[in-house]
């Protein structure tokens, strides 16, 4: 009897412990009825999806003026919600069923069905033939067209963060989450295949964000320790890039995410600064050092190289980390955010959707890089705000158990 005790003692710690970092977002915010638990860009960002204390919304991302709002739900407090492209179908779990999962058609405003499972549910991601739901130690693979869960991953390292990411497209479809809990690696399986598919030893500490680009071929990671980003090739693990963040102690890394095109990686963390990287193709940055090693500067920097062969490995590191492209300064700090690098209006832009409860969107230029200029900030509860773009770029109906251990009820077929 005091075992059993004990058992329920440990699983409602562990509830009130997962959950515990989702409300930590809500209270970054001052308005209780307008704290906000999640926000995300859809896989080709083209909607932003917002849950909150008061519910869901989901507003179009294809105008840079206005902010349409699309969807909307009074479910109250919702931490996560996923829309699959932009289709009509969404994911949605609150914090009061926090381990059941309910897929809805929004424009019907029938909901498909939910699902509920052994612990709370950390993360959702989806692309057209998957639907991953990550626990605490196991992650549930769903075919995504009868939600019929075809693989557990189960025994995974504690994952309190619920670190996973899935790439967008069915082709290399492929789902990428920790390996370890003390050191950064990457495993990757293969969502289709339904097999592991290769360990990528990223980092020496754990890890806090991953990132797959658009066609799954490259995955970008950050550890906890905050100040070196790396993107590796999926197929073998190969490093391909390697970027310094900066030197600041104790940051935290909010988002990583690639460009459609993949030339692009954006890093936003709990500092004022948004990080872009230009992902250069081998060819290009070959061509690059021949024209410059015609010049002194081309000797000086055969000099220094030669130089590092004679330094400690972790010196030569950072001689061929490289440094950001372009950047933002946010006019806050410390606030949970996801960053994306998309095209509205035939111009590339960078977004960064904040706990404050805004959108921020900036011009990058593509070609010189620097600092990015703000020329937009909405806020998401649909209220009107009127900001100088200026000032702020300078501030700083059945059920049932099934094998998997999981309890569907389907409500009716999506179509």
């Amino acid at each position: 009897m005091q075992n059993l005790v004990h058992n329920v003692d440990v699983l409602t710690q562990g509830l009130k412990y997962s959950i515990s970092g989702l409300m930590n977002l809500a209270n970054q915010t001052t308005d209780p009825q307008s704290r906000v638990f999640f926000v995300n860009f859809n896989q080709d960002c083209t909607s932003l999806a917002v849950g909150s204390k008061a519910g869901c919304k989901i507003f179009s991302l294809y105008s840079v003026d206005n902010l349409e709002k699309i969807y909307e739900n009074d479910t109250e407090d919702v931490y996560i919600v996923e829309r699959l492209f932009s289709s009509s179908l969404v994911a949605v779990v609150s914090l009061r069923s926090p381990r059941k999962l309910k897929v809805c058609h929004f424009r019907k405003g029938t909901e498909i069905c939910n699902y509920s499972y052994s612990n709370t549910i950390l993360a959702v991601k989806l692309n057209r033939a998957r639907l991953v739901v990550c626990l605490e130690e196991s992650l549930y693979i769903h075919n995504i067209r009868d939600m019929r869960v075809l693989h557990t991953i189960r025994d995974t390292p504690p994952n309190l963060a619920g670190l996973c990411t899935l790439s967008i497209f069915s082709e290399n479809c492929y789902l990428a989450y920790p390996g370890s809990n003390t050191i950064g690696e990457v495993q990757i399986f293969d969502a289709i295949n339904l097999q592991a598919k290769t360990m990528i030893p990223a980092h020496d500490s754990p890890l806090a964000a991953l990132a797959f680009n658009p066609n799954g071929t490259k995955v970008a990671t950050a550890s906890e320790k905050g100040t070196v980003i790396r993107v590796f090739q999926v197929h073998d693990g190969t490093k391909l890039f390697e970027f310094r963040r900066g030197v600041k102690r104790c940051v935290s890394i909010s988002s990583l995410a690639f460009s459609m095109n993949s030339m692009f990686l954006c890093c936003s963390s709990n500092t004022e600064t948004v990080h872009i990287f230009k992902l250069e193709e081998p060819k290009e940055a070959l061509k690059q050092t021949t024209e410059e090693s015609q010049t002194w500067m081309g000797y000086l920097t055969k000099a220094v190289s030669a130089s590092a062969n004679y330094l400690p490995s972790q010196v030569t590191d950072v001689f061929n980390q490289g440094r950001a492209f372009a950047s933002v300064h946010l006019p806050f700090q410390g606030l949970k955010n996801v960053c994306a690098i998309t095209v509205i209006h035939k111009v590339l832009r960078l977004l960064v959707a904040s706990a404050e409860g805004y959108l921020y969107i900036y011009n990058l230029d593509s070609t010189e890089g620097g600092d990015c200029t703000l020329v937009k900030q909405h806020r998401l509860d649909g209220k009107q705000d009127e900001v100088d773009c200026a000032s702020v770029s300078t501030a700083g109906s059945g059920s049932g158990e099934n094998s998997s251990g999981t309890t569907a009820r389907i409500v009716q077929n999506t179509d």
